[in-house]
């Protein structure tokens, strides 16, 4: 049985870019506290037991000019995700 405690959570944000297969861009946030001695963006991506990567604050541009889309939470599955990396102008 349970405490009845939340469970607490660690989180470290890290503003991100991908591009998906299909050419869509995206812009959002990960968090990078995922275990200890896995806190890099590499080390969230290539861990395999997760299927997917969780970006929440996220902007979808699509691939003609379209509107972006934003959504508070958005799951992708990393067997679509051609590239990604780091904003690097954040603090």
């Amino acid at each position: 049985m349970g405490t009845g405690k939340p469970k607490s959570f660690n989180v470290r944000e890290r503003i991100v870019r991908l591009k998906l297969i299909d050419g869509t861009l995206v812009n959002g946030q990960v968090n990078v506290a995922h275990e200890p001695g896995y806190d890099r963006l590499s080390d969230l991506v290539r861990e395999t037991e997760d299927s997917f990567l969780v970006l929440f604050n996220v902007t979808l541009y699509g691939r003609e000019n379209e509107n972006p889309v934003k959504h508070k939470t958005l799951f992708v599955n990393k067997t679509h995700i051609l590239w990604i990396e780091p904003d690097e102008e954040q603090k």
